[in-house]
């Protein structure tokens, strides 16, 4: 009689369903705010270092940064305010409010609004993956926070109409410039950037948000800040020549569009108290 071949055993674990691996954790919220507001202490503290002629001081300041993880750190950091469990990606607010007149613009004609982006995070938000901006980046994963302030600032005016921008967006930006009058500052050299208001001739329907500024801030920026609110905000604003056509508040994050419409008339805005308390935070804009 011949004897039947045995089966090769299997393991316990080939008969089991596959196991889920496990995504690693995120950092959590408290302690991306920490390195956050860590990164831009000390950022402040090397600028008035280097102010100051202080070398070994922005030895100490650098080393310090490096201890944190450096720029790779931080922009980790900085990335987690896309993830959709922390209120995702801010250009979708955006593309929410011109979408129509985009839409509208599209039937006519085929030319892509031009469309530069300050503190670039991600080419794979929406106004990257919505087919209507062509989109010059100043970005955050090769420049520090400093560095890309002081490119943007730095950065050659345009010629002409043909160098210029349709929409700038300085989305959680305008928080990393470290003093007052640099904020202020940067947004006077955004109409420097943006095409002449009313030049749309050719898509009439572009008028209702172009030539615009897209503005994220922290909300506490605005809404407990001993030296802005938002009626200070809109006032700043129009004395650069912006208006107000879109604005949003979440517990986290204030969203705003601002339509240029010309040169506007040009006013000093000190930083004065206009709301008093111990909780208040020292954000602060300052022009002229």
């Amino acid at each position: 009689m011949a004897l039947k071949k045995k089966r090769p055993q299997k393991s316990l674990a080939a008969g089991r369903p596959p196991i889920l691996q496990r995504q690693p954790k995120s950092i959590t919220r408290k302690s991306t705010k920490a390195l956050i507001n860590k990164h831009h202490l000390l950022e402040k503290r090397k600028k008035q270092a280097l102010a100051k002629g202080d070398d070994a001081g922005v030895a100490a300041i650098d080393a310090e940064i490096q201890a944190l993880g450096g720029l790779e750190a931080y922009q980790k950091a900085s990335l987690q305010g896309q993830r959709e469990d922390r209120g995702g990606d801010s250009s979708r607010v955006l593309m929410e409010w011109v979408q129509p007149c985009l839409t509208a613009h599209k039937e006519g004609s085929d030319r892509m609004l031009k469309m530069l982006e300050v503190g670039a995070l991600s080419t794979q938000n929406a106004c990257s993956q919505s087919g209507y901006f062509d989109i010059t980046r100043i970005d955050l994963n090769s420049q520090g926070e400093g560095i890309l302030q002081q490119d943007f600032m730095e950065r050659p005016l345009p010629k002409d109409d043909t160098e210029r921008f349709d929409i700038i967006s300085l989305s959680l930006v305008l928080n990393f410039v470290p003093d007052p009058k640099g904020r202020g500052d940067m947004l006077k050299r955004t109409t420097e950037f943006l095409r002449a208001a009313g030049r749309y001739l050719e898509a009439p329907s572009l008028t209702t948000n172009f030539p615009s500024l897209f503005l994220v801030l922290p909300a506490p920026c605005v809404t407990n800040s001993r030296y802005l609110d938002e009626e200070r905000l809109v006032g700043i604003m129009a004395s650069l020549g912006y208006a107000k056509v879109e604005s949003k508040t979440t517990q986290r994050l204030v969203y705003y569009l601002w339509r240029r419409e010309g040169k506007g008339i040009a006013r000093r805005f000190r930083k004065e108290e206009i709301r008093a308390g111990p909780t208040r935070n020292n954000f602060a804009v300052v022009l002229g």
